[in-house]
């Protein structure tokens, strides 16, 4: 007989850092492309209105927690051993493991967009064209932190890089909209600002993409720039000391992923993708990027985020 459904999978998106029905599907096609999950069952079993009746379910389950315990066990264990079981495996404190659960159940559940917001909290790998004369055609790499706020939609980002007259840091508020993702950055203690106008934010929020705007630190006249910028999410945040400004000519971003902790299974397609996406010029003088370039990126990553959970 199985137990506590809703609850096992609430905890189970914890874990995963998948908050929507939609990508919760995807982690268990991630693992047997035939699944009988699907989204619109989980829609009845995360509001307990139903239970999974295949046992393959519950197998596939298993595999995606990436548990030592078979699937009939998750079907029919506890909330407590479950919970616990889960969170010794990846790492997370039980109490918190419920906590984040609980959280999730307590928002609407035919809206996921509370949940999409929760996952952009993190931090970020940040790739751009240097806009600096002194640095043409390398790239800039910083670190961004998103931190979610009191609100239910509050979000504060703060950029970190590392200068060769010391450390840059700016800091501003993260605006979700529907059709974008807005975030106003301003220097602490200083007068530089970036604007960033992003593709939207979807689950699992493994990467972000769009425009940054704004003016070069290092030039010998102001000069108004915009550049394409791409943000990584880390599953660890390394030592600040480990973040620089520009790369060398020629760096393998995938390389530089990789020393970060994000391995991917094809480095050379990565390479590709992010050289053709960073240094696209403009199309008759209006700058845009077609959602076919950012969409392919962001299916890597989203792939790779999901393969790779906990």
């Amino acid at each position: 007989m199985a137990l506590n459904i809703a609850q096992k999978l609430r905890m189970t998106s914890v874990v995963l850092g998948t908050a929507s029905r939609k990508d919760l599907a995807a982690a268990f096609r991630a693992v047997n492309p035939k699944t009988a999950f699907d989204v619109g069952r989980a829609d009845k079993w995360l509001q307990g209105r139903a239970q999974p009746r295949e046992h393959s379910v519950y197998d596939d389950w298993a595999k995606v927690l990436r548990i030592e315990q078979p699937g009939a066990w998750i079907a029919e264990s506890d909330l407590p051993s479950f919970a616990a079981a889960i969170a010794a495996r990846h790492g997370i404190d039980a109490a918190e493991l419920e906590r984040r659960a609980h959280a999730q159940s307590a928002a609407s559940p035919g809206h996921d967009d509370k949940g999409i917001g929760l996952a952009l909290a993190g931090t970020y790998a940040w790739y751009s064209r240097a806009w600096s004369p002194y640095y043409r055609g390398q790239l800039i790499r910083g670190r961004l932190a998103i931190e979610a706020g009191p609100g239910a939609h509050a979000f504060t980002a703060t950029y970190r890089e590392t200068l060769p007259t010391g450390q840059l840091q700016l800091s501003g508020p993260v605006t979700p909209a529907k059709r974008s993702l807005y975030l106003h950055l301003k220097e602490v203690g200083g007068e530089a600002q970036s604007f960033l106008c992003l593709f939207p934010h979807t689950q699992p929020v493994s990467v972000l993409g769009g425009y940054m705007v704004g003016t070069a630190i290092f030039a010998p006249e102001a000069q108004p720039s915009a550049t394409r910028i791409l943000l990584v999410r880390l599953r660890d945040a390394p030592a600040a000391e480990q973040w620089g400004g520009p790369l060398p000519p020629g760096i393998s971003i995938a390389a530089d992923l990789a020393s970060l902790g994000i391995v991917m299974e094809h480095p050379e397609a990565v390479d590709r993708q992010f050289g053709q996406f960073l240094g696209a010029d403009s199309d008759g003088g209006v700058n845009q990027i077609p959602p076919s370039e950012y969409r392919a990126i962001l299916d890597v990553f989203d792939r790779h985020w999901l393969q790779h959970a906990g």
